[in-house]
């Protein structure tokens, strides 16, 4: 999870006030000063931890809030709206238009990412149906059309550049001009960096953005320099005219809360955030989602809108044999790689609530390489074992010798495929009683939604449900997939 200290520290300070037999002035001042230590470890501007915390106190009354429950509820309420409101840039980012070329220039210091995010940012485009292409118009690094040409090759995105033509403002205007007869949608140019903020540098934009006149200049922005994020982003903005932000690397650093702060506070959208070298590393950036994710409560629509673009919210023959209390182990290789086209799997983990914390980097990799070993095993599976309901008494020391050798793994692995698969499918055979419907609903659900609740618990890993925070923490799950707002479901945190 991006900026996982930060946000462990914030949740342990709502916690602990919860916690607290008693809500009163003393402990809401206590829970302020750890989330003001934490923002301001995370190097948020001291200015805009100070103001958060005064907007924090004007929102709560004590003396007018109920005590129990209805008091927590407020207080974790107002806490998340002020993180909210100090990430919010007050500006909508462009949104590229289908059917007509959108020619985004891209800006930023050499070192921060920027070639790499071109590609990131096409690829994101690409896979929601528009013509993509690049531009490479930076001249000034050596080597920087063969990344760009590497990067594109691989993820299969058109490109243009020049080894021979060294003016820049040439090349883009080529670039775009081609790409715009082909019926290109969104144009992509990718500009030169410089070590420091150079006029030259300045001077060379300017050039560019008055030469393919672009619908959106993004500026790349490491990160790594937290609150100098500011005076940076404010520069490029004075010298063109600066309409979205892409932060990077912020996998890795801890000065990335008062990076972002800084960046909104120039009133610049943030609009992607990368968070590691591959090119699903990359995330669009939504302020209640990101602040949800960050105090370890999920982020069902994010979650739910992964599900359709992975495609999964349509699978009816899934849902017949979940109705039927049906699972094989081709079930099982399907659902892994429907899982794997999510994206990373502690980008999924933190969407769901209370998950983001069974999920550190190093379990990510170790998860995607146990996926990916156990869908290599099946491969050395036959028709009849994939299919067989009947797997534990098909499985005999000999067939599990031959799927070994045929997969290049020890037997030993393939026991623990099987472990697994029968794990799955003793919870998909108590999920029948749930009735689902083939397009996924649970009618009953609605009818008697304590009885579908219970039964739905009992599916469950019961570490799983712990981690989710029990049949309390299940039912807010499901109340947030149901559109309810952020006060109830955070009611249960």
């Amino acid at each position: 999870m991006v900026l996982a200290e930060l946000g462990g520290r914030i949740t342990n300070a709502l916690r602990t006030m919860t916690s607290n037999t008693v809500i009163d002035e003393e402990t809401v001042d206590n829970m302020l000063k750890e989330i003001a230590a934490a923002l301001l470890a995370s190097d948020v501007n001291v200015k805009l931890v100070s103001k958060l915390r005064k907007n924090v106190k004007g929102r709560i009354n004590l003396e007018d809030l109920a005590t129990g429950l209805n008091r927590r509820r407020m207080i974790q309420q107002a806490v998340f709206e002020e993180l909210c409101e100090m990430l919010n840039p007050g500006n909508p980012p462009y949104q590229p238009k289908k059917g007509k070329p959108n020619v985004i220039m891209f800006v930023g210091l050499q070192g921060s990412g920027k070639t790499t995010s071109c590609t990131k940012y096409a690829l994101h485009y690409h896979r929601k149906n528009f013509k993509t292409c690049l531009v490479c118009a930076d001249t000034f690094r050596a080597g920087a059309f063969d990344q760009l040409k590497q990067n594109a090759t691989k993820a299969r995105i058109p490109f243009y550049g020049s080894y021979t033509e060294r003016d820049p403002v040439k090349i883009a205007q080529d670039g775009v001009d081609m790409f715009k007869e082909e019926g290109q949608e969104i144009i992509i140019v990718d500009t030169s960096g410089r070590h420091k903020q150079e006029a030259s540098l300045f001077e060379e934009m300017q050039q560019i953005a008055a030469a393919v006149e672009p619908d959106d200049v993004v500026f790349v922005l490491d990160s790594s320099i937290g609150q100098a994020a500011h005076d940076q982003a404010s520069a490029f903005k004075d010298a063109v005219s600066v309409g979205s932000v892409i932060m990077t690397k912020l996998d890795g650093h801890a000065k990335g809360g008062g990076a972002l702060s800084a960046v909104a506070a120039t009133e610049s959208p943030i609009v992607f955030i990368g968070t590691g070298e591959h090119f699903d590393d990359f995330e669009q950036f939504q302020v209640r989602s990101f602040v949800s994710r960050l105090l370890g409560l999920g982020d069902v629509g994010g979650l739910m809108n992964a599900i359709k673009d992975a495609g999964l919210d349509k699978q009816p023959e899934l849902y017949q044999k979940l109705s039927q209390g049906v699972f094989t182990l081709r079930d099982m290789y399907e659902q892994f790689q429907n899982v794997m086209k999510m994206g990373p799997l502690n980008k999924v983990m933190s969407m769901i609530p209370g998950m983001s914390a069974m999920m550190t980097k190093g379990r990510e990799q170790e998860s995607q390489v146990r996926f990916k070993k156990f869908m290599t095993i099946m491969d050395s599976m036959t028709d009849d074992e994939l299919d067989t309901e009947n797997t534990t008494k098909m499985m005999t020391d000999s067939r599990v010798l031959r799927i070994a050798q045929g997969s290049g793994s020890h037997p030993q692995h393939v026991w623990e495929l099987l472990e697994e698969f029968k794990r799955f499918q003793k919870m998909v055979s108590k999920m029948k009683h749930l009735k689902i419907g083939k397009n996924g609903e649970m009618p009953q659900m609605s009818r008697n939604p304590q009885q579908a609740m219970a039964q739905m618990g009992k599916c469950l890993d019961p570490r799983m449900l712990k981690q989710i925070g029990g049949m309390n923490g299940l039912q807010s799950l499901m109340k947030s997939m149901n559109g309810m707002d952020m006060s109830q479901f955070m009611g249960d945190m």
